[in-house]
């Protein structure tokens, strides 16, 4: 019997070591052979605004370093659930992937039901940066600061409007969590994204504008628009003579989000591959400083702190929703 039993230990050994060897040349191969055609990297927003910026931003080194061309494709609408759905349904074989800004979780937050799981239906990768939002108004508007903003709302209940990006977007829940804290009332006007919350700011059809630093920062350095505030943390305003909301209204505080998730199943080698080459693409000087330049942190993460970061997002925004009884649709 114990001879037996060796022979049994030695076979179980030889097969584990089998599985392990295949298994590592399995890696190799995925990691090795793919990719050999373009990717997609599908994109919720329209052309023009800041995840699109972003996303383009980070494609090309990205390409680069992968061997592939990384396209930008454009999938606008339902506030990112158009892209995120594609890519929840796509082939997991690497050659699709999206973008998700952090309004993937407060959609999450107040939609009463999803196409897809907003977590367990991605391969989560990688963060590439976070930032505050950013209120901003035209250069001669007539409100002059974030308090004025409050008192004017005040006065006129409903009368002031602000822009996002579309209903239940981080930007909205973000702009309703204001008013509801401040006690006031405004007037939300969601768009699909784009340039269009911009061009109807600067029409003067809508008086403030909520959107990613990302976005507003270049406009800012082009004085087409003057920030009234951002979302940092109580003090933490990066911007000369501007406050975080949270100098106002304590406890006001949203750092936002941008990254890249793949099709659930996808490869861990390929999930792998792309987030060492997103880090990669990150400490390079040039996409660092421009991240930086659109007034965000470069921030990579690994898959499972960006699949934590999404979950403690929409428990957290869901609570919000909650207390200031927004209405999920």
């Amino acid at each position: 019997m114990h001879a037996s039993l060796l022979n049994l230990t030695r076979n179980w050994v030889a097969t584990l070591v089998g599985v392990v060897l295949a298994a590592s040349v399995a890696h190799a191969q995925t990691d090795t052979a793919w990719p050999t055609k373009p990717i997609r990297l599908l994109l919720g927003f329209a052309p023009g605004g800041g995840s699109d910026i972003v996303a383009r931003l980070i494609a090309k080194p990205l390409g680069d370093r992968l061997g592939q061309n990384v396209m930008v494709d454009n999938k606008p609408g339902a506030g990112g659930n158009i892209a995120a759905d594609m890519a929840a349904r796509a082939v997991p074989d690497g050659y699709t992937l999206v973008l998700l800004p952090s309004g993937h979780a407060s959609n999450a937050a107040i939609k009463k039901s999803l196409p897809f799981h907003p977590v367990n239906d991605f391969a989560w990768v990688s963060t590439i940066t976070t930032y505050p939002l950013a209120l901003a108004v035209i250069p001669n508007s007539p409100i002059k600061s974030f308090q004025d903003l409050l008192q004017r709302a005040k006065a006129e209940p409903g009368k002031l409007s602000y822009s996002s990006v579309g209903v239940g977007s981080a930007l909205h829940l973000v702009g309703e969590w204001i008013t509801s804290e401040a006690g006031i009332t405004m007037t939300h006007v969601p768009f699909k994204g784009g340039t269009a919350p911009l061009t109807e700011l600067l029409a003067g059809r809508v008086d403030v504008m909520i959107d990613t630093m990302t976005l507003t920062a270049s406009l800012l350095k082009d004085q087409r628009v003057r920030v009234l505030a951002v979302t940092s943390p109580k003090g933490g305003s990066r911007l000369p003579g501007v406050q975080a909301v949270a100098d106002q209204l304590p406890g006001v505080v949203f750092e936002s989000w941008l990254g890249i998730a793949a099709p659930p199943g996808t490869p861990p080698a390929i999930v792998d591959r792309l987030n060492r080459e997103m880090r990669t693409v990150l400490e390079l000087p040039e996409i660092k400083d421009k991240l930086i330049g659109f007034g965000g942190s470069p921030q990579a993460s690994t898959p499972a702190e960006f699949r934590a970061r999404v979950e403690h997002d929409i428990e957290s925004l869901r609570k919000v929703a909650t207390q200031r009884k927004i209405e999920a649709e």
